[in-house]
């Protein structure tokens, strides 16, 4: 009998547990569900970015300089020094080589000691010429003797103009030893070495004007209309965060019959120092009539009746906002929205059927699992 009655009250502590043990879960899982419910519901989001609707093109190029001078000698000569070296900066008037001048002496000299001896047979001519008038005034001579005296004077004038001419011209030509530079730019290359003798025009020293830069770049047959109506800009590999605005100067007219493409150079009025000669650039060509559209996931668009819609979630907050927006078109997993959201707004891209204005919610940028 006793037996009996323990095994009937242990059979009532068990039904007890086990009624007490659902309450006990349910509890657990509404206060899960609540703590849950007071941090938010995720929500995938997707950033809106107005881009051309019509796609960019980029192509690599070459910061170079739009003149590049070919500097020598106006007279040929044995160089004495070179000034400079690649790379160098130089400035207007800054000399850049210089030749060995004891000829170029030498044959200003000759012409100074020419014109000295023209200037005397000139005073000679002149003073027989003035005789020869006064004894044909008094009859004492034939008119063609005077004719013989004035022919001398006029050749010793003559004589006397060549050697002025001859003067300055030695004087220019010793002036021509020394090579300076005529604008403000870049050293890029030295072609000779103190000891060399050079002909007259023979390049000495290559020089990069500064003052002018620009991108040029392979453009393919196919872009060529588009690189001369396009909005092009350029941006260095060394700082891809700054933009430099281009403007097409100058097209090839023939393809490169290697590549099959046209050389192009673009003018960078706004470079700064930050732009050197030889440095990676990135072209890139826009359509500037184009309309600008933001590409969202089809799944993004709500509609009850009212206009396409989207929701804008705050990070911050987590308040979501439904707003109406413009649609431009419907692709086949894109839809391209030209105005109603800003420009970085966060846009709730999935569930947007279940979502309550009231709620709040917890932005998520990435789906994990």
């Amino acid at each position: 009998m006793h037996r009996i009655q323990k095994f009937i009250s242990q059979r009532n502590r068990l039904a007890a547990l086990a009624l007490i043990l659902p309450a006990l879960a349910l509890g657990a899982c509404s206060k899960q569900e609540a703590a849950e419910s007071e941090k938010g519901r995720p929500v995938l989001v997707a950033a809106v970015h107005y881009t051309s609707q019509s796609p960019e093109r980029s192509f690599v190029g070459t910061i170079r300089p739009r003149i590049e001078t070919d500097m020598g000698f106006r007279v040929p000569g044995k160089v004495a020094k070179r000034l400079v070296e690649v790379g160098q900066v130089v400035d207007v008037g800054q000399p850049l080589a210089t030749l060995d001048e004891v000829d170029l002496k030498l044959q200003a000299e000759q012409a100074e000691a020419e014109f000295r001896a023209a200037t005397g047979v000139l005073a000679q001519a002149t003073a027989a010429e003035g005789r020869a008038r006064e004894l044909r005034a008094k009859g004492w001579s034939t008119e063609a003797q005077l004719d013989q005296v004035k022919a001398a004077g006029d050749e010793a004038r003559a004589r006397l103009n060549r050697a002025e001419r001859s003067v300055e011209l030695t004087k220019n030509s010793l002036s021509y030893a020394n090579l300076v530079a005529d604008t403000r730019g870049v050293v890029t290359a030295t072609l000779v070495e103190p000891g060399q003798v050079v002909a007259s025009g023979q390049t000495a020293v290559r020089v990069a004007r500064s003052a002018e830069k620009e991108a040029v770049v392979a453009i393919p047959e196919t872009l060529v209309g588009f690189a001369k109506t396009g909005e092009a800009s350029v941006t260095l590999w060394s700082e891809p965060g700054k933009k430099y605005m281009a403007k097409l100067r100058e097209i090839a007219p023939a393809a490169d019959p290697a590549t099959r493409t046209y050389l192009a150079k673009f003018s960078l009025p706004g470079a700064d120092d930050a732009v050197s000669l030889g440095m990676t650039a990135t072209l890139t060509l826009a359509d500037p009539a184009t309309e600008r559209v933001a590409r969202l996931p089809l799944s993004a668009l709500f509609s009850q009746g009212g206009g396409p819609s989207l929701y804008v979630a705050d990070s911050k907050t987590g308040d979501v906002v439904l707003k109406p927006v413009t649609v431009k078109a419907y692709e086949t997993a894109d839809v391209l929205v030209t105005s109603g959201v800003e420009e970085g707004a966060n846009v709730v891209v999935l569930g947007v059927q279940k979502l309550d204005p009231a709620q709040k919610v917890r932005v998520v940028s990435s789906l994990s699992f």
